[in-house]
């Protein structure tokens, strides 16, 4: 098998469209943060807002990418990265894309 980028997650990070999907029979309301493989699996990082999970919501949750079915782009959107507890990031064996964080385009209208 191979450890390839979901096309559809990689347009959704990338135009930081929130994201409609099932795992784990569950309807689950996501952004989409960071996209790779991690302990040999493609894996998915997201921020779930709303739908439903055996967390409180809002909350991170991880989700490999061959378990997520009925994957949909939505047309709303969201500012970007958001700063995780513990400051720090994922340690991806390979780090297909990460969302830009939420102030990055206005800095670059600031220079």
């Amino acid at each position: 098998m191979l450890l390839q980028p979901d096309p559809l997650l990689w347009r959704a990070i990338e135009d930081r469209r929130m994201i409609r999907l099932l795992y784990h029979r569950r309807l689950r309301i996501l952004e989409p943060h960071d996209h790779g493989i991690l302990n040999g699996s493609v894996q998915l990082l997201a921020y779930q807002v709303s739908g439903s999970s055996s967390r409180p919501l809002p909350n991170w949750i991880l989700m490999k990418a061959d378990e997520i079915a009925d994957l949909e782009l939505l047309d709303q959107r969201f500012p970007g990265g958001r700063p995780t507890a513990s400051g720090k990031h994922l340690k991806w064996s390979k780090l297909f894309i990460r969302v830009k964080p939420a102030n990055d385009h206005l800095q670059a209208g600031a220079e």
